[in-house]
């Protein structure tokens, strides 16, 4: 296989699964921790924008909602009891 078509499996890879980016961006600030994170993060949408994936980073993604627990049910009276 020559460059080229290895340079289109690579982008054939990448847009099917774009979180493969997200995942190799993560790994590298990981190992680095973090001091590369702004050149990362440019190299990510670089990637992206290469590729064509339509999912863009969210800049602060809002942590996901903690369901509330269910409360307790009050006692039912009785109507005699009233």
């Amino acid at each position: 296989m020559d460059l080229k078509g290895l340079v289109d499996k690579a982008k054939a890879a990448l847009k099917g699964n774009p979180s493969l980016i997200e995942k190799g961006g993560d790994t590298v600030n990981k190992v680095t921790g973090g001091k590369y994170s702004g050149h990362v993060d440019k190299a990510q949408d670089a990637v992206k924008k290469a590729v064509g994936s339509d999912t863009p980073k969210p800049e602060n993604p809002a942590p996901a909602p903690t369901p509330e627990p269910p409360k307790p049910e009050e006692p039912k009276q009785n109507p005699s009891q009233a």
